[in-house]
């Protein structure tokens, strides 16, 4: 006799909880003192002026201003470069 169910409704069906990732606070927008600016996975976003990262790579706001986005070139260690989006807070 099978131990399983004909459907097999035990076996499947599950799924991982919503994770909330993503931009909070956009450009232009005023924020204060410690508040959600990225919620992220690895360094997508780089922490700017007025901005700290967190150990699970948020960025939040230090101090109260505005929010403000731009792109920096970076360069790797083999000399080549990446354009890196960087969060500032003014």
């Amino acid at each position: 006799m099978a131990h399983t169910k004909s459907a097999g409704s035990t076996k499947y069906g599950r799924d991982s909880q919503p994770k909330y990732l993503g931009v909070k606070k956009f450009d232009g927008e005023r924020v204060k003192c410690g508040q959600i600016l990225i919620r992220q996975r690895g360094g997508k976003f780089l922490a700017g002026a007025g901005v700290g990262h967190g150990k699970d790579d948020s960025l939040f706001a230090l101090r109260e201003g505005m929010v403000k986005f731009m792109t920096k070139r970076k360069t790797r260690f083999d000399r080549t470069y990446r354009y890196a989006k960087v969060v500032n807070v003014k």
